[in-house]
């Protein structure tokens, strides 16, 4: 049986705030209600909110496991998980940290946390209880589990979704977009070969050789610096190559989108002179500006460039400048987002993102937008420009 909607219920308890702990977790088919599976298990002494996170955790792992394609909704009666996983509070406390580190790495983009009153919980909380009287331990599985996925998943050689089998040999790309140009400081598109391309400003070089002194630890490590042919991404190229002492490639497909007439204007001159454009452009990833790309044709030449990278460098590290739009389509790649998602990301100029690809299919989003510390973050509007 495959799930296409699941819901996650999570408790977690201390007796004694810290004391003995343990959380809850029910993982259910959103459109019938069934259980496909729970966990109820203790943790040793811990704080309530951390016996909450944990439950969150146990959901997250049972999701993956048994319904891995499912879009997930956590439900939980802990209004301070839900707003930090929401994104909402700032997660301050060190003892939590961690815990939603581990929680957004095993969440699926798409994600949703909604409060729900502790009576609308009462599933979670006795499996906590249950856990803490010693009468319940581990996961055991409901009508719902379908038996066949299960022995899938707990096979050796099926991963589960996020995680690559041991020993798997990964790839990795530090993806490092370029620093801010003339076009960047005034907000215009700025696209790939055909247009006007300036340069690099001084603060854009600045940029570039603050995040290349951050990188400098890599060092040796570092197999190639392969860059998009656009000339503020080769400038960016040969500033992080001459700290890192990493030879250059070029590497086509990482270019940025082709704006075509667009380019080199702002937002606001694009819709003066091309009424009714940037509707379009926002609304279908089928929409290319005239003389332009499409959103989904440069997904295809990013991919195709993504998978000539991979082989010429396979189980090496590489350093990857290159544009808004190209590094937004790879991380989505690699998180399974849909194509559009790029508008809800943001990408600082020279900032550094890292993405691995493993030997058995697998892949890992490991940094996103980065910055040096002490850098002054130059926002950019979500779109290619």
């Amino acid at each position: 049986m495959g799930y296409t909607n699941v819901i996650i219920e999570a408790d977690g308890g201390s007796r004694g705030n810290p004391g003995p702990a343990a959380y809850g977790a029910v993982l259910k088919d959103a459109d019938t209600g069934e259980v496909i599976a729970e966990d109820g298990t203790a943790i040793g002494i811990a704080t309530n909110n951390v016996a909450e996170y944990n439950g969150l955790l146990a959901g997250l792992r049972m999701a993956a496991e048994y319904a891995p394609e499912a879009d997930i909704e956590v439900r939980m009666d802990s209004k301070l998980v839900v707003e930090q996983m929401s994104g909402r509070w700032k997660i301050k406390h060190p003892d939590m940290k961690p815990l939603a580190i581990e929680a957004n790495r095993l969440a699926p983009f798409g994600t949703t946390y909604t409060w729900i009153p502790r009576e609308r919980n009462k599933h979670a909380d006795r499996l906590v209880n249950e856990a803490l009287d010693g009468l319940r331990e581990g996961v055991t599985l409901g009508g719902g589990a379908d038996e066949s996925l299960v022995a899938e998943v707990e096979s050796p050689s099926t991963p589960a979704r996020g995680w690559s089998r041991p020993g798997a040999t990964a790839t990795t790309l530090v993806l490092v977009r370029h620093g801010v140009t003339p076009h960047t400081a005034a907000k215009r598109f700025s696209g790939g070969l055909g247009g006007d391309n300036p340069g690099l400003s001084d603060d854009g070089r600045a940029q570039i050789r603050a995040t290349a002194d951050w990188l400098s630890p890599l060092g040796e490590g570092v197999d190639a610096v392969v860059t998009s042919p656009v000339r503020r991404t080769r400038e960016s190229a040969e500033i992080l190559a001459t700290l890192l002492g990493a030879r250059i490639e070029e590497e086509a497909g990482f270019a940025e989108t082709e704006f075509g007439a667009w380019d080199g204007l702002t937002i606001a001159e694009v819709d003066d002179r091309f009424p009714g454009q940037l509707t379009q452009w926002f609304s279908s990833m089928d929409y290319a500006p005239p003389g332009g790309e499409s959103f989904r044709a440069v997904r295809e030449r990013v991919i195709a460039g993504l998978d000539r990278v991979l082989a010429r460098h396979a189980g090496q590290t590489v350093v990857v400048t290159s544009h808004v739009t190209p590094i937004k389509l790879l991380v989505a790649h690699v998180v399974g987002a849909p194509l559009d998602a790029g508008f809800k990301m943001e990408l600082s100029p020279a900032s550094v993102t890292v993405v691995a690809f493993y030997d058995d299919g697998n892949s890992s989003l490991r940094l996103y937008n980065a910055q040096p510390p002490g850098s002054e973050p130059f926002g950019a509007p979500a779109s290619g420009i």
